[in-house]
């Protein structure tokens, strides 16, 4: 019988201390999406933010492909100990992906552990600025005059489901076009392969027009307008029904790490997102701060993928 409790406690003590010298070396942030994309940005600056409080580098290592589940399948497949985290747009990566894919090499509900949400952003639709095409209402037009109403692009779960929400809504019938990167998806566009392209709001910012690019963002795929997009009408102010695709971003760890360690990373994470230089990065970033726990990361990801589930199903989104 003592030997039993003496055990017990041990098996209790043992998390307890793996907290305490928690970190010990570098950490792993897995990146979903290519460097230079909006992911890429979030990730690298929330990654520095951690380094700083953990004390130990965050090192950054980028695995895009398949819309974000070659890195997914990585985290989920790596080893419970807090040393691998992923800073993930989790209302697509976690709660739309299981709806888009009709076989995933990993279960996006058993295989990972709820840190903390941090901040929520807009997709936008957008197009080649050199092209006479000002408002949704022009690109309609100009996607209706076009063989099979034309072409899209986008390199994610989340814009896929935006751009077919508005297809939806402007009874389009537009052919969507994947990309692995946001770099091959702007060289297409441009070189009019497709007519527009459904990404986040935070690399698209950095490409606009009125910033010197050659982007032209036409409308934001939110329930309201982008701080940093002021004059991007939401597609619902368009007249577009069921438009409201708010993706959100999370931490998570692969399933089984301890709890004093997952609880340990939550803390850090929401001193970063209750900072003053957190509200100006998400003001030039065009996102809302998101602060949440553990338990209220699992409880947003259940209703997400109830929410998502409608989402894909109203677009007639095929699995792939």
């Amino acid at each position: 019988m003592l030997r039993i409790l003496v055990v017990a406690v041990l098996a209790l003590a043992a998390p307890l201390a793996a907290a305490q010298e928690y970190p010990s070396r570098e950490i792993r942030s897995i990146v979903n999406f290519a460097p230079g994309s909006g992911a890429d940005i979030l990730v690298r600056w929330y990654s520095d933010q951690l380094s700083r409080l953990a004390g130990k580098p965050v090192v950054v290592e980028n695995k895009p492909g398949a819309q974000g589940t070659l890195a997914t399948d990585f985290v989920a497949k790596s080893k419970p100990d807090g040393y691998t985290i992923m800073i993930t747009p989790a209302s697509s990566t976690l709660a739309a992906v299981r709806y888009i894919f009709k076989k995933l090499p990993f279960d996006p509900q058993k295989d990972f552990a709820s840190v903390t949400t941090l901040s929520s952003l807009a997709f936008v639709l957008a197009v080649d600025a050199s092209r006479p095409i000002n408002s949704v209402a022009d690109l309609i037009k100009h996607l209706k005059s076009r063989p099979n109403d034309g072409f899209y692009g986008t390199g994610s779960n989340t814009g896929q489901i935006a751009a077919e929400v508005f297809k939806t809504g402007a009874k389009l019938k537009t052919t969507y076009v994947p990309y692995k990167t946001n770099a091959q998806a702007l060289s297409s566009l441009l070189l009019g392969e497709v007519d527009f392209i459904s990404y986040d709001a935070t690399w698209a910012v950095t490409q606009q027009e009125s910033r010197g690019g050659k982007l032209r963002i036409l409308a934001v795929s939110s329930a309201k307008r982008a701080g940093a997009l002021p004059g991007a009408p939401t597609l619902g102010e368009l007249g577009l029904s069921d438009s409201d695709v708010t993706p959100w971003w999370g931490v998570v760890v692969p399933a089984g790490t301890p709890r004093p360690i997952v609880e340990k990373l939550a803390a850090w994470f929401n001193r970063i997102v209750a900072s003053e230089e957190h509200k100006t990065f998400l003001q030039r970033a065009s996102l809302d701060p998101l602060p949440g726990s553990p338990e209220q990361m699992d409880a947003l990801l259940k209703t997400e993928r109830a929410r998502w589930a409608g989402y894909v199903k109203l677009a007639n989104i095929e699995p792939q």
